[in-house]
C-alpha cells in the first residue's frame, strides 16, 4: 500500500451553515453538487425556451480549470448564461463572484446563490486586498473558473461602464487564462428595475484567451491587465 497518500479535511470544515454560505472556503460538497447539477438541467431549458440562447466561440474554452470568465454586466441573467457555458464535468467548480451586500444578507437569497450558483460573496464597500489574495490562492490551487463581472455592478443604461482593477490582483504574474466574454440582450430581457425577465433572444460571445503572467503584480500591472481584459470584451460587442 502506498503512503504518499494525504488526507485533507473539507476547507470549510467547522463552520457553521450561516458560516459556510458567507465564507470564500465553501465547498460545494455532494449535496451543494446535485442541487447545482439539476439547477443547471432547468436554467438550460429555460434560456433555451425563453432566450433562444446562441452562444459563439465555445471553443475558446480552455480544456480544464483553473480559469476566469469576465464579461460585461447588465442583469441578473448574466452568470446564468456564463455558468451554462462551461462543461458539465466542471459543475461544482464553477464560482460566480457575487456582490454580498445584495445576495448574501438575507439567509434564504444566501442559501438559493449558493446551493442554486455555486456564487462566492465579496462585499463591495469593504472587500480588501487579502480577500482577493484569499480568491486568488483558491483559483490556482484548487483549480476553480471564476465567473467575475469586473464592471462591480450591472449597468444601469445597458452600456459596459468602466471596469475596476480589483481583478488584476487577482490573475497579474499567474498563468491563469481570463477569458473575456459579451452578452447581448440580457439587458432587455431583464433590467435592473425588473423583478422578473421577459422573453427576448440573448447572444453570448466567447473571446479569445488572455494571460497575465508577465504583468506585475502591483497596481501598475493591474490596471494595465484591467485595460487589456475591458478592451477585450468591448470588441466582441458587435
Amino acid at each position: 500500500m502506498s503512503a504518499d497518500w494525504k488526507y485533507d479535511p473539507a476547507h470549510d470544515f467547522g463552520l457553521t451553515p450561516a458560516e459556510r454560505r458567507c465564507s470564500l472556503r465553501r465547498e460545494a460538497g455532494l449535496t451543494g453538487f446535485l442541487v447545482n447539477f439539476f439547477w443547471r438541467c432547468l436554467t438550460r431549458c429555460y434560456m433555451s425556451v425563453f432566450h433562444r440562447l446562441a452562444i459563439e466561440g465555445r471553443e475558446n474554452l480552455p480544456s480544464e480549470p483553473p480559469f476566469v470568465l469576465v464579461s460585461n454586466h447588465a442583469s441578473h441573467l448574466d452568470a446564468i448564461v456564463l455558468g451554462l457555458t462551461t462543461p458539465w464535468r466542471h459543475v461544482g467548480k464553477v464560482f460566480p463572484i457575487a456582490a454580498g451586500d445584495h445576495f448574501f444578507e438575507k439567509a434564504l437569497a444566501a442559501t438559493l446563490v449558493t446551493a442554486c450558483m455555486n456564487a462566492l460573496p465579496i462585499w463591495r464597500k469593504r472587500y480588501t486586498g487579502h480577500t482577493l489574495k484569499e480568491l486568488r490562492h483558491r483559483l490556482i490551487e484548487e483549480k476553480c473558473i471564476f465567473i467575475i463581472f469586473p464592471e462591480g455592478t450591472r449597468s444601469k443604461t445597458g452600456e459596459m461602464n468602466r471596469f475596476k482593477p480589483g481583478l488584476g490582483r487577482v490573475v497579474c504574474g499567474t498563468a491563469v487564462p481570463v477569458v473575456p466574454c459579451f452578452i447581448e440582450g440580457a439587458w432587455k430581457a431583464m433590467p435592473p428595475d425588473a423583478s422578473w425577465p421577459r422573453p427576448g433572444k440573448i447572444r453570448f460571445r466567447i473571446g479569445t484567451p488572455l494571460l497575465f503572467d508577465r504583468f506585475t503584480d502591483d497596481r501598475s500591472g493591474w490596471e494595465a491587465a484591467i485595460a487589456d481584459m475591458e478592451g477585450a470584451v468591448k470588441s466582441l460587442s458587435r
